[in-house]
C-alpha cells in the first residue's frame, strides 16, 4: 500500500493561503476609512482561516490514515511474521517508515522464534506426559506394593498393588500425609526416618511383618530417596516385596534338614551300633547273630525306604517320572494296596473294613503311581491307629458327578484343628503324634502331588483329636 500525506488537495489550501497571506499584507497600513482595503483585509484574513483549517483537517485526515495502516500492519504480524509498512519513497514520510518497518521486521523475528520456541516446549511437554503416564502404567502393573511420598510426607502416587495392600484409595488420598492414608505406624515411622536421612543413607531395605487384610505378612520394604535438580531431596519411592512364601520355604528347609537328618541318623546309629557288637564278638550263638542280623537287615530297609520317597518326591516334582494314563479300576488297586500292607495290620490286630464297587467303575491314572498314593494313605492309617483297631477303605462312585472317591478312614489319634491345614506340607509333621511313629513327613505330600498335580484329582482331610482320621481323594469317573 502506498501513503501520500500531500495531495491535490493540499497544494490548493496552500495556494488559498498565499493568497490570504497577500490580501492582509495589502491592506496592512492603510487607512481605516478605506473600506476598500478593510474589505480585503477580511477576505484574506477569511481566506487563512480556512486554508488553516483546511490544511489542519488534511494534516489529520492523513496522519489518522497512516496510524490505522500501521495497526493494520502490527495486527497482521501476528499471522505473517514478515509484515511491515511500505512508505512512498518519494514521500517525506519514507523515511520515518524506515525505522518503524525494521522494528517490525525484529519483532516479527522474535515472533517467529518465541513461536516455535513454544512449540517445541508444547512437544516436549507432551512427550514427558505421555512418557510419565507409561510409567505409572507400567507402575500399576507390578506385583509388589510401589507408592512415592514427596518431601513433605505427602503421598504423590500408588500403584493398584499398594492401594489393595494398604487399603487406601489413589484418588482420594492424593497430597494427603502418610499419617491419614497409612494405618501401619512402622511404616510410617520408616518413611520419616528415611526422608530424614535420605541424602547420607539413600536406599535402604528392612523386614517388616504386618496384618494385611487380617493375615500376618512379611514384606522385604526398600526405601528408595530421590534427589531433586538442586540436591535437596525430592520423594521417597517405597516398594513392599511380599516374602512370607520365601520364609515359609526356608523354614520348612530348616526343618527338612533336622527332621532328615534325625531321621536319617536312627537306622544309621542301630545299623552301626549292631554291626561293631557283631565286630566285638559280644553276641556268638548262632540264634542271637541270626538277629543282629535281621536288625540290621530291617535298619537298612527302612533306611532305602526313607531315601526312595525322598528320591521321589524329587523326581515327581521335577517332572522326571514318566507317566503313562489308562483307565484303571480303583477296586483293583485297593486289592493290592492291602495286600503289601496285610503283615503290618496283621502285626496289630487291626480291623478292616471295605466297601468296593464293582471293578468296571475306573478312572483314567497311572497305576503305580496311583498306588502308591493309596499305599501312603493306608499306611499312614496303620502307623497311627492303635493295636486291635479299625480301618475303613471305601470307593463311592457318583455317576451323577462324574467322580470316584476314596476314602481310607481309621481309629488312631487323630490331628489336632491347628496342625490340619499343614499335614500335606513336605517334611511337616504333627508335634504331638511324633512319639507315635517315626516319619519323615513325606507320605502325605506325595499322595497330594500324585492326585492333584498329575491326575488333576483333589484330596482332603477331616480329623478329630482322639476319634480318628479320614483321608479322601477324587478322581474323574471314565465313562
Amino acid at each position: 500500500m502506498t501513503i501520500s500525506v500531500r495531495g491535490k488537495l493540499e497544494w490548493l489550501f496552500l495556494l488559498a493561503m498565499i493568497v490570504g497571506g497577500a490580501c492582509v499584507a495589502w491592506g496592512v497600513g492603510r487607512p481605516e476609512s478605506d473600506a476598500v482595503q478593510r474589505n480585503l483585509n477580511y477576505v484574506g484574513l477569511m481566506i487563512l482561516v480556512i486554508a488553516a483549517v483546511g490544511s489542519l483537517g488534511a494534516f489529520r485526515r492523513a496522519h489518522r490514515k497512516l496510524l490505522l495502516h500501521l495497526g493494520e500492519q502490527l495486527e497482521s504480524v501476528q499471522g505473517d511474521m514478515e509484515g511491515h509498512v511500505v512508505l512512498d519513497r518519494s514521500d517525506e514520510d519514507g523515511r520515518e517508515a524506515r525505522p518503524v518497518n525494521r522494528g517490525l521486521a525484529s519483532l516479527g523475528k522474535q515472533m517467529e522464534d518465541f513461536r516455535l520456541a513454544n512449540r517445541a516446549l508444547m512437544i516436549h511437554a507432551r512427550l514427558a506426559k505421555t512418557q510419565q503416564k507409561q510409567s505409572e502404567n507400567i507402575l500399576g502393573l507390578v506385583s509388589d506394593a510401589v507408592f512415592v511420598t514427596n518431601r513433605f510426607d505427602e503421598l504423590i502416587f500408588a500403584n493398584q498393588a499398594a492401594e489393595h495392600l494398604l487399603g487406601f484409595q489413589l484418588n482420594a488420598s492424593m497430597r494427603r500425609n502418610i499419617d491419614k492414608v497409612l494405618t501401619d505406624g512402622v511404616l510410617i515411622r520408616l518413611i520419616r526416618e528415611a526422608r530424614s536421612t535420605g541424602l547420607n543413607h539413600p536406599r535402604q531395605v528392612v523386614e517388616h511383618m504386618f496384618d494385611a487384610h487380617h493375615i500376618p505378612q512379611t514384606f522385604r520394604v526398600t526405601l528408595n530417596c530421590v534427589p531433586g535438580p538442586n540436591g535437596a531431596l525430592s520423594a521417597v519411592v517405597v516398594i513392599l516385596h511380599d516374602v512370607t512364601r520365601e520364609k515359609e520355604i526356608e523354614r520348612t528347609k530348616t526343618e527338612f534338614v533336622a527332621n532328615v537328618s534325625h531321621e536319617l541318623k536312627t537306622p544309621l546309629a542301630s545299623i552301626k551300633a549292631y554291626t561293631e557288637m557283631l565286630m566285638d564278638g559280644e553276641v556268638t550263638d548262632p540264634e542271637g547273630v541270626r538277629e543282629f542280623y535281621k536288625t540290621i537287615s530291617g535298619e537298612a530297609e527302612r533306611l532305602h525306604g526313607m531315601i526312595d520317597r525322598i528320591l521321589m518326591v524329587s523326581r515327581i516334582e521335577a517332572g522326571a517320572i514318566p507317566v503313562a494314563l489308562e483307565p484303571v479300576s480303583m477296586t483293583a488297586v485297593i486289592k493290592q494296596v492291602m495286600s503289601v500292607i496285610a503283615p503290618q495290620v496283621q502285626a496289630k490286630q487291626i480291623q478292616i473294613e471295605e466297601e468296593l464297587p464293582p471293578v468296571y467303575y475306573q478312572v483314567e491314572a497311572d497305576y503305580d503311581l496311583i498306588c502308591q498314593a493309596v499305599l501312603n494313605l493306608a499306611s499312614n492309617a496303620v502307623k497311627y491307629t492303635p493295636d486291635k483297631g479299625m480301618i475303613r477303605i471305601a470307593v463311592l462312585v457318583d455317576e451323577h458327578r462324574g467322580v470316584v472317591t476314596t476314602e481310607i478312614s481309621d481309629t488312631g489319634v487323630g490331628i489336632p484343628a491347628e496342625d490340619l491345614g499343614r499335614v500335606f506340607d513336605k517334611f511337616y509333621r504333627v508335634r504331638s503324634n511324633n512319639s507315635v511313629a517315626p516319619g519323615t513327613g513325606l507320605g502325605l505330600p506325595l499322595a497330594k502331588f500324585i492326585v492333584e498335580t498329575i491326575h488333576n484329582g483333589s484330596i482332603s482331610v477331616i480329623s478329630e483329636p482322639g476319634v480318628g482320621s479320614t483321608f479322601s481323594f477324587e478322581l474323574p469317573l471314565v465313562a
